[in-house]
């Protein structure tokens, strides 16, 4: 939601500084319009386009190892589950009540709520896996061996979660994307300025705030890899789910 908010103010500022200059230099004095004033004007405009172009760009690069970022720490999380699954298998009818917990825990997290998100019930119900898994009681080496991989399995599940909690959303700071927004109205409202009225010049200044718009929407809803429209994939989950779910 966030994004959308931001690309649909970001259209409407652009578009507002084009053209409230397009329609206002024919207003300003025979002095104010002479070539050294746009000369001037240009130069100026041509520092902020050079400083936009740098933030959009390490914008796009923060989204992008954002979103990367996420998507290895879900399958990263998706395999320790696997793994963690196969090994209390190993103990055999004591280790049922745990993989059990597992399997209601993946189904919270893959159909209540983003698992990367806080969510206490789901919390709760890996916390009893632990629980389960601790009160098992090893009747030979071989099942102590396993069960002492799956304690060190299960506390790594349980750092991985809260790596993805904590990780899940990398928000760009809004005194970053106001301070963008307002280079790249001061820009085109340099190009507004001695532009001729035509439609075609109205078609460009729409075209370029939408496009720009656009980008900046994609740009933000990447740095919320868990929501909206661009999100990591969920299949690593799914596919652990059907795993556990093997008797």
């Amino acid at each position: 939601m966030a994004a959308v908010v931001i690309a649909c103010l970001t259209f409407i500022c652009l578009l507002a500084a084009g053209l409230g200059s397009l329609f206002a230099h024919v207003r300003l004095s025979p002095r104010n319009l002479q070539d050294e004033t746009n000369t001037t004007i240009r130069l100026v405009a041509n520092l902020f386009v050079v400083m936009a172009s740098l933030l959009l760009g390490l914008m796009a690069n923060s989204a992008k190892t954002t979103f990367e970022a996420s998507n290895a720490n879900i399958h990263a999380f998706a395999t320790e589950i696997i793994l963690l699954d196969r090994t209390v298998r190993g103990l055999g009818p004591a280790g049922d009540e745990t993989r059990a917990h597992l399997r209601a825990y993946l189904r919270q997290a893959v159909h209540d709520r983003p698992v990367a998100v806080e969510n206490h019930a789901a919390g709760e119900t890996l916390q009893k896996a632990g629980d389960s898994l601790r009160a098992i009681r090893t009747t030979n080496l071989q099942q102590t061996a396993l069960w002492n991989d799956a304690r060190l399995m299960f506390r790594q599940v349980e750092r991985d979660r809260w790596v993805l909690i904590g990780r899940g959303e990398g928000r760009v700071p809004h005194p970053v994307i106001g301070m963008l927004i307002v280079w790249l109205m001061m820009i085109f409202a340099s190009f507004g300025y001695r532009a001729p009225r035509t439609p075609v010049v109205l078609a460009s200044f729409i075209g370029s705030a939408a496009l720009l718009s656009a980008s900046l929407y994609v740009i933000v809803d990447m740095n919320e890899p868990y929501w909206g429209a661009i999100q990591t994939d969920p299949a690593p989950l799914h596919r652990a789910l059907a795993e556990v779910s093997r008797e």
